[in-house]
């Protein structure tokens, strides 16, 4: 048996691919495959937009797939919200769909949007908003290049955005956010009942989620004398505890434990100053609470 998994082509491929490697899956493809290459029998893998992703999962040509939430609003998928996952292309933020005006627009608000021309890929969850907020704006899908468009083409955009270069960049601000988004693993309800299915699915997100929780996260090893013991454990934040053994000589002990990685920058050297020899950083490749 065999679990169809749809993946996103294009910009979050290769974010995604570093994900499944980082969960133990090894995923080949060339520019021009559609079915690439995994390291595992049991995963059949299809490349698609990340747009049509929720769509196939719905009807079940696909038993699960990877996709945003915002994609599966706008398809009005029916489908199982397996994991949350945030990650995207270039940052482990979630991403948001905006409403953006030029700079220097008389749009201040969403109620100013009404009989206004909004360009978008997003078009039935744009719309659903903006309905939500009793404004009636004409709706036009935007094949690509949306942010030029303003304000020759169109008086607003709605627009994904991740970090808001871009939006800058062509001098748009921003009066409202529709939506913020992250990455979600989903699954076609039929074949989330099938038993075989579903704990492939749950192994599957056990470690996809280890591997996003690891990339925030390092391991921390050192040897001290004893008598430091009850300081350094004062220092040093811990998931849990911290794991004590002692070493040959009697008088010292060895530590490990698992910390943001942000922490261990001004730790390390707090750690050596209170007697911890040896420190060693490592990363993790999955961290499975």
């Amino acid at each position: 048996m065999k679990l169809r998994l749809g993946l996103p082509k294009g910009s979050l491929q290769e974010a995604t691919f570093q994900l499944f490697k980082q969960a133990g899956y090894n995923i080949s493809a060339n520019s021009r495959s559609y079915f690439p290459a995994v390291n595992d029998p049991e995963l059949e893998i299809l490349l698609m937009r990340a747009q049509e992703i929720p769509r196939y999962v719905s009807e079940g040509v696909l038993d699960a797939g990877i996709s945003g939430l915002d994609w599966i609003m706008e398809n009005d998928a029916n489908v199982v919200e397996i994991a949350d996952m945030v990650y995207s292309k270039s940052t482990s933020n979630p991403i948001k769909l905006v409403i953006a005006v030029a700079e220097n627009s008389d749009i201040n608000e969403v109620a100013d949007l009404e009989g206004k021309r909004i360009a978008t890929e997003l078009v039935n969850v744009t719309n659903k908003y903006l309905k939500n907020h009793g404004v009636n704006a004409i709706i036009e899908y935007s094949w690509g290049a949306t942010e030029v468009k303003v304000p020759h083409l169109v008086d607003a955009i709605a627009e994904i955005t991740e970090t808001g270069n871009s939006l800058a960049a062509n001098k748009l601000r921003v009066i409202s956010t529709i939506l913020v988004s992250s990455t979600k693993l989903h699954a076609n309800p039929k074949a989330w009942q099938d038993p075989w299915k579903k704990e492939k699915l749950q192994n599957l997100s056990v470690l996809l989620l280890g591997a996003l929780k690891a990339r925030t996260k390092v391991g921390l090893k050192m040897n001290m004398p004893e008598a430091s013991l009850e300081t350094i454990l004062n220092i040093l934040p811990s998931m849990k505890q911290p794991t004590v053994s002692k070493l040959v000589d009697g008088t010292w002990v060895a530590l490990e434990t698992i910390l943001d990685e942000i922490q261990a920058r001004d730790l390390i050297p707090a750690l050596k100053a209170a007697g911890a020899q040896d420190i060693i950083e490592y990363p993790l490749s999955k961290v499975i609470p």
